[in-house]
């Protein structure tokens, strides 16, 4: 079964309704059928991080969106440890010209050891590593 990385520029546009690919992220994630998700614990602090200013509601919205992810079968969440840390920081100081943020060369060697090359995001960064992007 294929599977798909799931970044947090998806969760977020999915939470929150003004974002301009709200509508568009909400049909992808439902047209995906028999596959899998991988995730981070990374990626979920990065959504909540991004939220936090937005208010109660927004706040509320994003905590139940996390339990929602760490709920559902279909979602794998790799787990923030000192080795990915490390990998990522290596990866983040190889890139120097490039703008990935720490949490996208975590997941960049996420999918790289799980072979996963697909990536549910519009961040323009996975493709620059190979990937392919679906937003």
């Amino acid at each position: 079964m294929q599977s798909i990385f799931v970044d947090a520029l998806h969760y977020s546009a999915v939470l929150l309704p003004d974002d301009d690919l709200h509508d568009r992220a909400l049909r992808t994630a439902n047209a995906l059928t028999g596959v899998t998700f991988v995730t981070s614990d990374p990626v979920l602090v990065e959504v909540l991080a991004y939220v936090c200013e937005r208010g109660h509601h927004a706040r509320l919205q994003a905590v139940g969106l996390v339990e929602l992810v760490r709920s559902d079968e279909r979602t794998t969440i790799i787990p923030q440890t000192r080795e990915l840390f490390d990998r990522g920081l290596s990866l983040y100081a190889q890139r120097r010209d490039k703008g990935y943020s720490l949490t996208d060369c975590m997941s960049m060697v996420i999918c790289h050891d799980r072979k996963v090359s697909t990536v549910l995001t519009r961040d323009r960064h996975f493709e620059q590593e190979g990937l392919t992007i679906l937003l």
